[in-house]
C-alpha cells in the first residue's frame, strides 16, 4: 500500500476544518465578532482611530475563540464518530495528529491575515467618515507578534483537544485550567515571581505590543511556559491518538 503523502493528509485535515458546519460557522462567528469589535472601538465614544490601536483590538477575539477551531479539528475522528475510517486509510496516527496541528496552525495564520485586513479596513472607514486621521504607523515587532500569538495558542487548543479527545471537555480544560492557575498565582504572594515562567498568559503578554523589544529573559519565559502549557500536552495528546482504542460508534 502506498503512504499517504503528508501534503495531502494535512489537506484534508484542513478541509475537514470546513466540512463540518461546527467549524465553518465557528469561523464565520469569529470574523463576525472581530468586526463587531472594530466598529465598536472605531465609532463608539471617543474611537480608537489607528491602525495599531484597532489590531490590538483583534487580539481578544482571536485568543479566545479562534483556539476553539483546534480543539474542534483534533476531536473530529472521535465527535464524529470517523476515527475507524481515518485510521484505517492512514494507520500511523502519529501523522494524522501532526496534519490535524499543520492544518490548524494554517487555519490560524490565515485567521490572522483576515484580522490584519478588518482592521485596515475599519481604519480607512474611520478616515473616510469621520475627521480622523491617517495613522497607520504600527512596528514590525507587533506585527510578527501578534502571529506568533496566535500560533501558540491555536497549537495549544490542538494539544487540548488531542489529549482529552472530547470537545465539550476539552473547552473547558482550555479556558478553565489555564485561567484558574492565573488566579491562583495572582493570589498567591509567592507564586508572583514565578508566574512568568509557568503561566502562559503571563509569558505571552509582551508578544502582542513589541515582540521585537523582549529581552532573552521574556523569551525564556515564553519558552518554559509553552513547554509546560503546549509541548507537555500536545506530546501526552499525540502518545493518546496512538494508543487509545478506536470504536466505530
Amino acid at each position: 500500500m502506498t503512504a499517504i503523502p503528508f501534503t495531502r493528509l494535512t489537506l484534508v485535515e484542513w478541509r475537514k476544518q470546513l466540512d463540518t458546519r461546527a467549524g465553518l460557522w465557528l469561523l464565520i462567528s469569529i470574523a463576525l465578532i472581530t468586526a463587531a469589535v472594530l466598529a465598536v472601538m472605531a465609532f463608539i465614544g471617543e474611537g480608537a482611530t489607528s491602525f495599531e490601536a484597532l489590531y490590538f483590538g483583534t487580539s481578544t477575539p482571536i485568543g479566545l475563540l479562534l483556539p476553539v477551531v483546534g480543539i474542534l479539528a483534533a476531536t473530529s475522528e472521535w465527535s464524529q464518530r470517523t476515527g475507524l475510517i481515518t485510521f484505517t486509510l492512514e494507520p500511523r496516527r502519529t501523522r494524522v495528529g501532526l496534519a490535524k496541528l499543520v492544518a490548524a496552525l494554517g487555519s490560524g495564520i490565515a485567521f490572522f491575515a483576515v484580522a490584519v485586513a478588518l482592521a485596515a479596513v475599519f481604519h480607512l472607514a474611520v478616515v473616510a467618515f469621520t475627521d480622523a486621521r491617517a495613522a497607520w504607523e504600527i512596528s514590525a515587532g507587533a506585527l510578527w507578534g501578534g502571529l506568533l500569538l496566535t500560533v501558540i495558542y491555536m497549537a495549544q487548543g490542538v494539544a487540548f483537544g488531542a489529549l482529552i479527545q472530547n470537545t465539550a471537555g476539552a473547552i473547558v480544560a482550555f479556558f478553565a485550567l489555564p485561567t484558574s492557575f492565573s488566579l491562583v498565582g495572582s493570589l498567591v504572594g509567592g507564586l508572583r515571581d514565578v508566574m512568568p515562567w509557568i503561566d502562559l498568559g503571563t509569558a505571552t503578554e509582551p508578544l502582542l505590543f513589541d515582540a521585537g523589544a523582549m529581552t532573552g529573559e521574556q523569551w525564556a519565559h515564553v519558552a518554559t511556559s509553552s513547554a509546560i502549557w503546549l509541548l507537555l500536552p500536545l506530546t501526552l495528546g499525540l502518545i493518546r491518538i496512538a494508543r487509545s482504542e478506536i470504536k466505530s460508534a
